[in-house]
């Protein structure tokens, strides 16, 4: 007859071995309150030294050892959502608690599904609507507020009237330009996994955008220079989609740089561009402006994110432009880098592959 010590012994490692073969984050809890298994992928949340513990000193989180203790007490399925942080990034996981009752033993075995992901993308969701709301909100309150003073206390008063007219006009146009870049935004996330077929030639693109931007330009007093290569800058791409990438970043480095100062745009082939590890043509938009702190530069693709939003909006900037940028350039399989320091001027690199 079999030892009841081994024949414990055997169930354990059974029951460990089964842990392993499970792709979720899974602990097996004994009738002893203790860990008896956890796969690779539960010792990265809880650290390797985890079997053995108590489950208490394990998961903590009251919510978690509720389910816990229930399932042990009643052996009902229970359900939990726990929550660690890891290197400054918050995880969270659904939790599932059920019992296994062998002939000889029971178990609890906790399985942890990472909702992560779907977290922060509701997280981003949120915080999309609340920006638009309140980039949107803005524009609109002055523009009732005027509408009822041209209805009331200034209805006769023409000199009011050309100038709340004039600043009703300035909103409304930057509530245009917001919806224009949403919608813009939209289409490039809806095509961001179709690469397109088209060969486009870059310096093409670039001297129909400058010719574009020299009436603004000009206003400035702002050189815009292009040089580098003609020939060889085709590439697989969206004319229209890089006509907005280049027509952005050529906008801001005329707005955000200096009065008569002048803006480089600086075409190169690289044979095997470190970034993207093959053959690609780099455009580097350099100004000569105040530069960008460090810690602002991380965050400038992000939607609605400003270094000044008070200047931004003087300028016309919605807060978008760089979003758009990015998503193009994704699609493109391409790289936006941006090199800056207070001060010093920026340069923002476009690198395209060739194939």
């Amino acid at each position: 007859m079999q030892d009841p010590t081994s024949l414990q012994i055997s169930q354990d490692l059974l029951v460990i071995e089964m842990a392993q073969a499970i792709p979720l984050p899974i602990l097996v809890i004994d009738k002893n309150d203790r860990v008896v298994a956890a796969n690779t992928k539960a010792e990265v949340i809880f650290g390797k030294g985890v079997q053995g513990r108590h489950y208490v000193t394990v998961f903590r989180q009251p919510i978690l050892l509720d389910a816990i203790e229930n399932t042990l007490r009643l052996g009902e399925e229970a359900t939990a959502t726990y929550r660690v942080t890891q290197a400054a990034h918050d995880l969270h996981f659904d939790v599932k608690t059920r019992a296994v009752i062998t002939k000889d033993s029971r178990y609890v075995v906790v399985s942890l599904e990472d909702k992560t992901e779907l977290q922060e993308v509701g997280e981003m969701r949120r915080n999309f609507v609340a920006n638009v709301s309140h980039e949107l909100r803005t524009p609109l309150t002055a523009l009732l507020g005027f509408i009822e003073t041209l209805m009331g206390p200034a209805a006769n008063d023409s000199a009011a009237r050309t100038r709340f007219l004039t600043i009703m006009d300035t909103e409304a146009k930057r509530m245009n330009r917001i919806v224009g870049d949403l919608l813009s935004l939209s289409r490039v996330e809806a095509d961001r996994r179709v690469r397109p077929r088209s060969l486009v030639n870059v310096d093409s693109i670039l001297r129909s955008v400058i010719q574009t931007l020299h009436p603004l330009a000009a206003a400035r007093h702002v050189n815009l220079r292009l040089e580098g290569m003609e020939e060889d800058s085709e590439v697989l791409g969206d004319q229209d989609q890089l006509t907005q990438v280049f027509t952005n970043l050529v906008e801001n480095a005329i707005k955000y740089g200096p009065e008569n100062g002048e803006v480089s745009i600086c075409i190169t082939a690289h044979s095997n561009e470190p970034t993207l590890r093959g053959p690609a043509v780099r455009i580097d938009i350099a100004d000569q402006g105040e530069g960008i702190a460090a810690h602002h530069i991380p965050r400038l693709t992000e939607r609605f994110y400003r270094v000044d939003s008070h200047r931004s909006r003087e300028m016309g900037g919605t807060g978008l432009g760089l979003a758009i940028v990015k998503h193009i350039l994704n699609r493109h399989r391409g790289r936006l880098r941006i090199e800056s320091h207070a001060g010093n001027g920026s340069c923002f690199s476009v690198i395209l592959p060739y194939n």
